[in-house]
């Protein structure tokens, strides 16, 4: 985690969400410092999504926080209804979902939807709002922004919608921005600049980003630090560095497996990981990667608490044999 004595803009503890009786994040703790940027990384049914819903309040039906505390610079926003969650979201803490021409309104121009968040919370008037709105769509890289801003998102290509929704999310300069799979479906090339457009703002405004995605190359390019969930819970923690050149947790180490890698011989078939994520409703016993973990034996039918890692400044694992995690191939 962000060192305690920093400043740290979202601290989530102890979460848990629910879906029914079933536990879906289970126990979850997080810090991001501020401007700091943190992946959270796992495969699908992981718990991310569900993490990132509940820090902005945006859990519905059956799904609900069950337990634990979200803090946004120091404060309990976890307890509040949803008007005043409503004044906190575009304006403190802002969410790039993970598809943006289905989170665009198809009757609204571009301009107005990036405008929104000034206008709505009296930040500007109309006028004002909508100017800082094109020279917003101009920050983000979008050619001809006044043009673009009269134009509609089904009139735009998918990563011209990308940026249009980091534009309305960044337009308020929230404290907190959180980007769910970003980069999802975008080709390289566009990947690329949209991830090298999120530092250039981060670095320009101060923002604390929490960068959700289970794409490890992604998370090798833009991330400060990393948090590995796997089956609801956070397996590791670890500086992006550290965790790259030696995990300490199986799941992460096969994870980094399954990159393709330059020196990988011609059609050579790609690495993945044996099984799958298990239903919320059929968690293993103990450690709930067991099933699928080369290491794993008796031991293991004990659920491991997230400690310091032996040989990692600072990292922080879940895994009765993380000192065994080197040998994987």
């Amino acid at each position: 985690m962000a060192d305690a004595s920093a400043d740290v803009t979202l601290r989530i503890s102890g979460l848990k969400v629910s879906v029914g009786s079933s536990r879906v994040v289970d126990g979850v703790n997080i810090d991001i410092g501020k401007g700091e940027i943190v992946a959270l990384v796992g495969e699908s049914g992981s718990g991310k999504s569900l993490t990132a819903l509940s820090a902005m309040g945006l859990l519905s039906g059956r799904v609900v926080q069950s337990g634990g505390d979200i803090l946004l610079n120091g404060e309990r926003i976890d307890p509040l209804d949803e008007q005043e969650m409503s004044r906190l979201r575009g304006t403190r803490i802002s969410m790039i979902f993970q598809e943006p021409i289905a989170s665009l309104n198809p009757l609204l121009s571009v301009g107005e939807q990036v405008a929104e968040s000034l206008f709505v919370h009296g930040r500007a008037g109309r006028r004002e709002a909508w100017s800082q709105a094109v020279q917003m769509l101009a920050d983000v890289g979008i050619p001809e922004p006044e043009k673009r801003a009269r134009q509609f998102a089904w009139e735009l290509s998918g990563g011209m919608c990308q940026r249009v929704m980091i534009a309305s999310a960044l337009i308020a300069e929230p404290d907190l921005l959180i980007a769910d799979e970003p980069t999802t479906a975008l080709d390289v090339t566009v990947q690329a600049q949209i991830l090298d457009l999120m530092r250039r703002l981060r670095d320009k405004t101060g923002t604390s980003i929490l960068f959700i995605t289970h794409d490890m190359g992604v998370v090798a390019s833009i991330a400060d630090r990393v948090c590995v969930m796997y089956g609801g819970r956070v397996v590791e923690q670890a500086e992006v560095h550290q965790l790259f050149q030696a995990p300490k947790h199986p799941y992460t180490k096969l994870l980094l497996t399954t990159i393709p890698k330059i020196s990988d011989t011609p059609k050579a078939e790609l690495y993945s990981i044996k099984g799958t994520v298990p239903d919320i409703n059929a968690f293993p016993k103990g450690c709930r990667f067991r099933t699928r973990c080369p290491l794993a034996d008796d031991v293991c039918l004990l659920p491991p608490e997230l400690e310091a890692a032996t040989g990692a400044q600072g990292g922080l694992v879940a895994c009765w044999h993380s000192d065994m995690t080197e040998t994987l191939q």
